[in-house]
């Protein structure tokens, strides 16, 4: 496996250069656990940092006098932590932590299913386990009520800033986490500039969530989407099928994308200079 920094399976491998987690490629059925644990982990703290500011910014409207100053605290947020994670547990699993980014690797062939299926499996489970946890912390304080700050959740319709409705929901999540995962797959490319995938992919989900933020919340992460709305429960919990759904529309289309314009020839070319 490759990883950004060298991983046990990569230290063993003498022909395998310094590569961006994402890059990895599963040639084996066997489910490594600290992969698993690895993707539950980054996905749960994803979940408490970046949904953690949404919730500060707009459940409690710490953005002050401008709604744009929570659109970008919380946009950076989403980007700045899974920059972090990439270059921290990208060596053990590939930091996907994104259920639509796994699709998308299973989608275009650079994952195997059954691996594929137990990483969505753990990015769920980090996703609930995280929103709990958040949720915990913010009942620490006597200003919190799940009904009135609710906990970041994605929405549509009267849920959303500029009231988008549910076509215009389901369009916009399709489009956004194409982009996103269209980003995540070039930056992985073998013939993409090495070491700065992490950087990339943290940038472009910056940039769908500035845009996004106002219209859907934005989900691009089925993960992040179902545990809090799990959590709030209500009109967050019936919505929630179209950020689940419709991210994992997005991630199909843009494997389709990257198999028809990347350069397999670029990754022969990368190989044979290492």
């Amino acid at each position: 496996m490759r990883g950004l920094a060298p991983s046990t399976a990569t230290m063993e491998e003498s022909d395998v250069s310094d590569v961006s987690p994402w890059t990895q490629e599963v040639t084996v059925m066997e489910l490594d656990w600290r992969k698993l644990v690895s993707e539950f982990l980054g996905t749960m703290v994803l979940v408490v940092v970046a949904v953690g500011v949404a919730t500060e910014s707009f459940g409690f409207h710490l953005f002050g006098l401008s709604y744009s100053a929570g659109v970008v605290a919380t946009a950076l947020s989403f980007g700045l932590v899974l920059v972090a994670l990439v270059y921290s547990i990208g060596p053990i699993s590939g930091c996907h932590v994104n259920p639509a980014v796994t699709l998308g690797f299973i989608t275009s062939g650079r994952m195997k299913l059954v691996e594929g299926i137990a990483y969505l499996v753990a990015q769920f489970a980090g996703g609930i386990v995280g929103a709990y946890l958040l949720y915990w912390m913010f009942t620490t304080s006597p200003l919190y009520s799940k009904s009135v700050q609710g906990l970041g959740t994605d929405g549509y319709g009267k849920e959303s800033h500029l009231l988008v409705s549910q076509g215009g929901a389901f369009l916009i999540e399709v489009v956004l986490t194409a982009i996103f995962v269209l980003v995540v797959l070039f930056a992985t490319h073998k013939a993409a500039i090495q070491g700065a995938a992490g950087v990339a992919i943290g940038f472009g989900l910056v940039i769908v969530h500035l845009i996004g933020i106002p219209l859907t919340g934005t989900s691009v992460n089925p993960a992040r989407s179902l545990g809090p709305a799990l959590v709030v429960g209500g009109t967050a919990l019936s919505q929630v099928w179209l950020f689940i759904v419709a991210p994992l529309v997005g991630a199909i289309v843009a494997a389709l994308i990257h198999m028809v314009l990347a350069d397999l020839s670029k990754d022969r070319l990368v190989e044979s200079s290492v």
